[in-house]
């Protein structure tokens, strides 16, 4: 039997260094295999020592990431954790939502399917223009220039 990719298995924790740990994982039929998990692996958190979330000999569930032509084995155990055990990543509000309030409301705009040339060339403009404002503000600033719009 060999690893499937993206699959989780039971292994043990057989060395701990600096970068990861070697994860020992039995397959039926077939001697065990040995993977690592690199430290960005181990935790949700920063993990400044490993030593502190792993012990040798320690029972760990881990993802297989990938498996090299020279055999090695990438693991995961922060990707093998349940989906209620991994912390919920928010973005905070884009500038324009953040600078406008609640009042503002975005413009329905139509699906691409549905627009004319003119429409997409309007868009456009539009964009385009608001690109080209932000970055003069940006560099006006950077520049300490005190340039008044037109």
């Amino acid at each position: 039997m060999q690893l499937e990719i993206g699959k989780i298995y039971k292994g043990k924790v057989k060395g701990i260094t600096n970068y990861g740990a070697f994860v020992e994982i039995p397959l039926e039929g077939s001697k065990p295999v040995t993977g690592m998990v690199h430290i960005s692996e181990v935790s949700n958190t920063y993990v400044t020592d490993i030593h502190t979330h792993l012990e040798e000999g320690q029972s760990v569930q881990v993802k297989v990431l990938s498996v090299s032509e020279q055999g090695k084995i990438s693991l995961s155990i922060k990707k093998a954790l349940p989906a209620d055990d991994k912390p919920q990543k928010s973005r905070p509000p884009r500038r324009q939502e953040r600078d406008r309030g609640a009042a503002w409301e975005a413009k329905s705009q139509k699906p691409a399917g549905e627009m004319t040339f003119e429409d997409m060339m309007n868009r456009f403009k539009q964009n385009s223009e608001e690109r080209m404002c932000d970055i003069r503000r940006n560099t006006d600033r950077k520049n300490g220039s005190k340039r008044r719009p037109k």
